[in-house]
C-alpha cells in the first residue's frame, strides 16, 4: 500500500444559510408586537430606512417614482435658494404692534411674557397646571399599587412604636407576590432579629401585626398558616378545623375517614368543612398580581363578501411598514469619501433594501397561509367550532407550494380575527379522529369542543362518566377511546365525575 497527494474536483449541493436568509426566517417566525419592537430598533441604526407616512418624504418621492415625476432636484434646488437667500422682513417682523396686528388681539390678553401664568377666564392659573397636557383626564389616574405598597400603606396608618414599625417595614420588603414570607426570611427570623438588633420576641409582634393587615392571609409561613388566619378572621378557626389545616396532606389525598377521625365530626360537618376551606384564599397577593398581558393582535382579517364568499387581507394596523430613502442615500453616497463611509453606506443600503423585500415576503407569504386556512376550514368561519375539519402543516404547505416548516413558522406567533373573535392560526390545524361510521373524520378541537357541551349540560344528580362520554361521542358518529376523552377533558380542566359529583355537595 502506498501513500500519495493528488488534486480532485468534486461537486456537490449543500444548503448555505447567509445572513440575509437566517434574518428572513427570523421575521417569519415574529409577533406583529416582536416585529413592531425589530423595526424600531432597526430605523435607529439605518439613516435610510424610514417609517411609512403619508407626509414622509420618502413616501412622497416613492409615489413620485412610480408617477415617473422626479422632483428631487428641484427640491434640492428650492432647498438650496432657500438657504442662501436672505430672511425676508415679514419673518423677523417681530415688534408688539406687528404681533397684535398678526394676532387680531392685545398681547395682555393672549399671554403674559413676564412671568409663568396664564390668563383664561379672568383667573389666573399657574403654568405648571395649565399645560394642555394636564389637561388629560388619564393623566392624574394613580396606577393600581401592588402588594407591598398596599401593606405599607397600612403600616403608616397604624399607630405603632418606631421600633416596632421598622422591623414590620422589613418583614413587608420580604413578602412575594403571592402574599407569603419569602423562605429565607420565615425560615430564620432569629438571625432577621440579630440583624436588626432587636429581639425575637419583637419580630414576633411585628409578624403578627403584618398578618392583620389586609388581605387576610397576608405574611404567611405556609398554606397552613395562611388558611388558618383567613378562618381566624371568619371566626371559624375552632379545634375540629384547627385539626384539619394541620392535616391538609389527608384532605389533598382525600382520605376523608382519617379526617372524620381527627377531627371528631361526622360527614355532613366534614363536607361543611371542606366547602369553607376551598372558599378560602391560597394565594392572598392574587388581587395584587399584576403580569402583563400580552394583546393577541390578529395579523390577518377575515370577513364575508357580498357574494358570500370569504374575504382574507392583511390587518394594515399590525403590518409594520418601512421604506427606503433612495433620495438620501443618493446624496451620500455623492457626499461619501473615505473607504471606511462607501463601504458604511454599501452595508446600510443593503440592509435596508433587503429588509423592505423581506417584509413585502413575509406579508405576501401569510397572506397565502391564511387563505388557505380560510379555504379549508370554511365551514368553521360560517357555522362555528363544531364544524372545523382536520388540517395539517402537510396539507396547507402541499395546497400553496411551500415547505412545510415554511407553514410552521408562519403560523408560529399569528392570528386570525373573524367575526367569531381572534383565533391563533395554530388553532386551526388539529388532528384527525376517525368516524364510526362511514362517514368523514372529525377534527380533534371540534371533539373537544363536544365534550365541553355535554359536561356543561349534564344534572347535578347525572353526572356524566369517561365511559358515558365515550358512549354519547360514538352515538354522534365519532369513534373515540375512553383515554381520549379522560386527556381531552383533563385539557379542558375540568375535574373527574367523581370530584365534580364531589363538589355538588356528596362526599364518599
Amino acid at each position: 500500500m502506498s501513500f500519495s497527494h493528488r488534486l480532485e474536483m468534486r461537486q456537490a449541493q449543500s444548503l448555505v444559510m447567509t445572513p440575509q436568509l437566517l434574518q428572513a426566517i427570523r421575521l417569519l417566525q415574529m409577533s406583529s408586537l416582536e416585529l413592531s419592537a425589530w423595526i424600531s430598533d432597526e430605523l435607529e441604526r439605518n439613516p435610510f430606512l424610514e417609517a411609512e407616512s403619508p407626509d414622509s418624504p420618502a413616501r412622497q418621492a416613492e409615489d413620485n417614482r412610480r408617477a415617473g415625476v422626479d422632483n428631487a432636484p428641484a427640491a434640492a434646488e428650492g432647498d438650496a435658494e432657500k438657504a442662501e437667500r436672505p430672511w425676508d422682513a415679514a419673518e423677523l417682523e417681530t415688534s408688539r404692534a406687528a404681533l397684535e396686528s398678526n394676532l387680531d388681539a392685545s398681547l395682555d390678553n393672549t399671554f403674559d411674557p413676564d412671568g409663568p401664568s396664564l390668563a383664561y377666564a379672568g383667573h389666573a392659573l399657574s403654568a405648571g397646571r395649565g399645560r394642555p397636557d394636564d389637561l388629560d383626564p388619564f393623566a392624574r389616574l394613580a396606577a393600581a399599587p401592588d402588594l407591598r405598597a398596599h401593606l405599607r400603606g397600612q403600616l403608616g396608618a397604624a399607630r405603632i412604636a418606631p421600633r416596632l414599625r421598622l422591623i414590620a417595614a422589613v418583614l413587608i420588603d420580604a413578602i412575594t407576590d403571592a402574599g407569603y414570607l419569602d423562605g429565607d426570611t420565615a425560615a430564620d427570623l432569629d438571625g432577621l432579629g440579630q440583624r436588626l438588633g432587636v429581639t425575637r420576641a419583637e419580630v414576633d409582634a411585628a409578624l403578627a401585626l403584618v398578618q392583620g393587615f389586609d388581605p387576610p392571609g397576608v405574611g404567611a409561613r405556609d398554606l397552613a398558616e395562611c388558611l388558618a388566619i383567613q378562618l381566624r378572621e371568619k371566626d371559624r378557626y375552632d379545634p375540629a378545623m384547627a385539626a384539619m389545616v394541620a392535616r391538609l396532606d389527608l384532605a389533598a389525598k382525600r382520605d376523608f375517614a382519617a379526617l372524620r377521625r381527627i377531627c371528631g365530626v361526622d360527614d355532613a360537618d366534614l363536607a361543611d368543612m371542606l366547602r369553607e376551606l376551598r372558599a378560602l384564599e391560597p394565594r392572598p397577593g392574587r388581587p395584587f398580581e399584576t403580569a402583563p398581558v400580552t394583546p393577541l393582535v390578529a395579523d390577518a382579517l377575515v370577513r364575508r363578501g357580498t357574494k358570500g364568499d370569504w374575504i382574507v387581507e392583511l390587518n394594515s394596523d399590525a403590518l409594520p411598514r418601512v421604506l427606503v430613502d433612495r433620495a438620501w442615500y443618493a446624496r451620500v453616497a455623492r457626499a461619501a469619501r473615505g473607504e471606511a463611509e462607501k463601504a458604511f453606506v454599501s452595508d446600510a443600503w443593503q440592509s435596508a433594501s433587503w429588509l423592505h423585500r423581506s417584509l413585502d415576503q413575509r406579508a405576501r407569504t401569510i397572506l397565502a397561509v391564511a387563505t388557505e386556512i380560510v379555504r379549508q376550514q370554511e365551514g368553521f368561519f360560517a357555522r362555528g367550532v363544531a364544524h372545523l375539519r382536520p388540517m395539517t402543516l402537510k396539507s396547507v404547505a402541499d395546497a400553496i407550494g411551500m415547505h412545510e416548516s415554511t407553514v410552521s413558522r408562519v403560523t408560529a406567533n399569528k392570528s386570525l380575527g373573524c367575526e367569531r373573535g381572534v383565533f391563533e392560526m395554530k388553532y386551526f390545524f388539529s388532528a384527525a379522529i376517525a368516524a364510526s361510521g362511514a362517514g368523514e373524520a372529525h377534527a380533534a378541537e371540534a371533539v373537544r369542543h363536544r365534550v365541553r357541551q355535554l359536561i356543561e349540560a349534564e344534572k347535578p344528580d347525572a353526572i356524566l362518566s369517561d365511559d358515558a362520554l365515550v358512549r354519547m361521542l360514538r352515538a354522534d358518529g365519532v369513534d373515540i377511546a375512553r383515554r381520549t376523552v379522560a386527556k381531552y377533558r383533563e385539557s379542558l380542566r375540568i375535574p373527574s365525575s367523581v370530584e365534580r359529583r364531589r363538589r355538588k355537595g356528596a362526599v364518599g
